[in-house]
C-alpha cells in the first residue's frame, strides 16, 4: 500500500491527566501516515486522485486543538475525522508523542501510536 507521510507536525494543546497540562498546555509531535492507493495520482498528475496534505494537516488541527485526557483519545478523533473526510483511505497511522510530559527521567518523550484501518 502506498503512503502520504506527515511528519513532525508540531502543535501546542491542552492535553493531558493533570490539572496543570490543561491549564498551562504543551507542544505536542504528531506523525501521520496515511495509507490508500497512489496509482492513479502518479500516472494523471491530479490533485483529486490523491490526499491533500495541506487539508490533512488542517483537519489533524483541528482535532488537536480539543482538549483530551489522554492521548489515544485524541489519535481516535484524528483516525475518525480522516476516514470520514477521505473514500480513497484505506488505513491510517497516527502517532502523539509528548515531549515533555509531567514525570520525572531522562527520555525524548513518550506517546502513543495507533493503528486503523477501514
Amino acid at each position: 500500500m502506498d503512503k502520504i507521510i506527515l511528519n513532525g507536525m508540531k502543535f501546542y494543546s491542552y492535553h493531558g491527566v493533570f490539572a496543570e497540562e490543561n491549564k498551562l498546555g504543551q507542544v505536542f509531535i504528531v506523525d501521520a501516515m496515511l495509507l490508500l492507493d497512489l496509482t492513479e495520482a502518479g500516472a494523471t498528475d491530479v490533485l483529486e486522485t490523491t490526499i491533500n496534505y495541506g487539508e490533512a494537516f488542517q483537519l489533524i488541527e483541528k482535532e488537536m486543538q480539543k482538549p483530551s485526557k489522554l492521548l489515544e483519545h485524541v489519535a481516535e478523533r484524528i483516525t475518525k475525522t480522516l476516514f470520514e473526510q477521505y473514500d480513497r483511505l484505506q488505513a491510517v497511522t497516527i502517532k502523539i508523542t509528548k515531549p515533555n510530559p509531567p514525570i520525572a527521567g531522562h527520555y525524548d518523550g513518550v506517546g502513543i501510536e495507533i493503528h486503523r484501518v477501514r
